[in-house]
């Protein structure tokens, strides 16, 4: 990371301590769409971002892609919220060993597990840049949080990252005692990319295996096809971009039809029986309304869901904690509800 990167990551986190003042100061001009105007704080990241002219991801070779993603990571994170034990470790999986890493609360004696796959359209992020949010949904949510460094496209395109889910949420219930957490409440969850592989490994678990006590679906990628208003409405400016949507799914499901359920799992021809459900969504996502159709037809089939959204917030949200205040509480809420419905054994 160059010394750029740092003064303008270091302003921005200055500005959005007070994001009203700072947007005013800088001319942002408000935004409405839809709902609710964006929040300030949001609205001035995504200016200075916008300042940054950097080249759209989609153009850009993976290796790059990955790089710059890990530099903004690494710059958009602050000091690491403290939980009562973080170590690495490695799952032996169906496909080889797979590397993942357990945060511990500080009380761990018998506390929920959640499996948690991380964002970053099945191309990008690790184990580090979702360290920060793994750590608030432990501390917050008093969870054993155990992320899971899945295989990525296009060099493992699908289904590895699919196999790998199913793989780790097994090894999950089968080792929630070594982990010092109930067995009982082992929930699956994760955040757009890592939302979609949880919806599938839930559904995957009627056939056999154990079953999730909780699905969290953070802003997923639900349906490959597309189609939905919200994918026009923030097509570009907010974020996650159509034409990075368009570049994820042709790294990670090149020849794939769009309506196999192992890769949208909203085509799936029956959604009833499945673990319950805390389902999250940002106001100003393209990838809002195919979650909202989710939860929709999972309540009509049955499936306990609660509806959550957020709605002055973008996609990527739980990773810009430490930018923007609103996605502090955000995600500090998100982690208390889900850990409350995981002690609880139902929403």
């Amino acid at each position: 990371m160059n010394v750029l990167d740092r003064v303008q990551f270091q302003l921005a986190r200055r500005m959005c301590t007070s994001p009203a003042l700072a947007a005013r100061l800088l001319r942002v001009t408000p935004v409405s769409i839809d709902g609710p105007a964006l929040d300030p704080g949001i609205r001035l990241m995504l200016h200075l971002r916008e300042l940054r002219r950097m080249a759209p991801l989609e153009t850009l070779p993976v290796r790059r892609a990955r790089s710059r993603e890990q530099r903004e990571a690494a710059l958009a994170t602050g000091r690491p919220v403290r939980v009562g034990a973080v170590r690495d470790l490695t799952l032996p999986t169906s496909s080889g060993p797979l590397p993942a890493r357990h945060y511990a609360p500080p009380r761990p004696e018998a506390a929920p597990l959640l499996v948690y796959l991380h964002g970053g359209g099945f191309v990008l992020c690790d184990l580090d840049s979702h360290d920060q949010a793994c750590r608030m949904l432990c501390r917050y949510g008093g969870l054993h949080v155990l992320a899971i460094d899945y295989r990525l496209a296009p060099e493992y395109p699908h289904p590895a990252a699919v196999h790998d889910a199913r793989d780790a949420f097994a090894w999950a219930v089968a080792h929630a005692e070594e982990l010092r957490a109930d067995p009982r409440r082992v929930g699956i969850g994760g955040d757009s990319a890592g939302g979609n592989l949880a919806a599938v490994t839930s559904q995957l678990s009627r056939g056999g295996g154990p079953v999730p006590a909780l699905q969290l679906l953070i802003y997923p990628a639900i349906d490959l096809v597309g189609g939905y208003r919200s994918r026009e409405l923030f097509a570009d400016g907010f974020f996650l971009t159509a034409g990075e949507i368009a570049w994820f799914r042709q790294q990670y499901s090149p020849g794939i039809d769009p309506r196999n359920p192992l890769v949208s799992p909203i085509h799936a021809e029956d959604l009833s029986g499945l673990a319950p459900a805390l389902l999250v969504t940002a106001g100003f996502d393209p990838l809002r309304d195919e979650g909202e159709a989710y939860a929709k037809a999972l309540a009509d089939a049955g499936t306990r869901v609660i509806l959550r959204r957020e709605p002055t917030l973008i996609h990527g949200f739980v990773n810009m904690a430490d930018l923007v205040p609103a996605a502090r509480t955000a995600t500090i809420g998100i982690a208390r509800q889900a850990g409350q419905l995981l002690r609880e054994g139902q929403p």
